[in-house]
């Protein structure tokens, strides 16, 4: 895909939903980091789901240390990979305790270093929390990228890297919203929605479902 569709698939995709968001609840850049290391192989709608229930009850490191490992598991017990979630959880938020003074930490060096917190994790905060214009590549993503010919790659570092390089600059910040949200509802896994799709024109997917 040109420089030219790039900035038409941009403009598009902002002119349609102009404020993107995470579909994850939130109400501290604390509980966005413990819902963000739920969401991994799991909806945001299940971890939204358990945090409902857990967040009134725990939604600082001190608080979900209170509550102990055991505690945490009866919270989350519906998200999958619970257990080792929860000992991830567990181990971060004494960490924030120990290391940031219980803030989640703005640099990327830092969240990584936090157990259960991956590049695409660290990414996400580092965007949604603090506004900075990182790439989080997650499944949807990496389809959407590859399919539409918006970046190439063999794996999901690649993917991040060509669309950091691709990506017009004042879409940057939003751009992972609006590909994650186009990638969950309109360029499915199965069979892409392309009747309905606001950058078929431009996209360069070869069996195109427009039927």
């Amino acid at each position: 895909m040109n420089k030219t569709k790039r900035q038409q698939f941009f403009a598009r995709l902002q002119a349609e939903n102009p404020n993107p968001t995470t579909e994850l609840n939130y109400n501290s850049h604390f509980e966005l980091l413990i819902s963000v290391m739920l969401s991994a192989q799991a909806t945001d709608k299940s971890v939204n789901k358990a945090t409902a229930l857990l967040y009134p009850i725990a939604n600082t490191p001190q608080a979900i240390l209170d509550l102990g490992e055991e505690g945490l598991k009866q919270y989350i017990k519906t998200i999958g990979l619970y257990n080792s979630k929860a000992q991830n959880v567990i181990k971060t938020c004494s960490l924030l305790l120990s290391e940031h003074g219980g803030e989640v930490p703005n640099e990327r060096k830092a969240l990584e270093a936090l157990p259960g917190v991956g590049r695409k994790t660290a990414n996400v905060i580092l965007n949604t929390a603090f506004g900075q214009p990182t790439m989080a590549v997650d499944t949807h993503i990496f389809r959407l990228s590859n399919r539409t010919g918006l970046a190439k790659g063999k794996n999901v570092r690649q993917v991040e890297d060509q669309l950091v390089k691709n990506i017009p600059e004042q879409y940057m910040l939003d751009a992972h919203h609006w590909l994650i949200l186009h990638g969950r509802y309109v360029c499915v896994a199965r069979k892409p929605k392309c009747a309905i799709c606001v950058v078929e024109d431009l996209c360069e997917y070869q069996e195109k479902e427009i039927d």
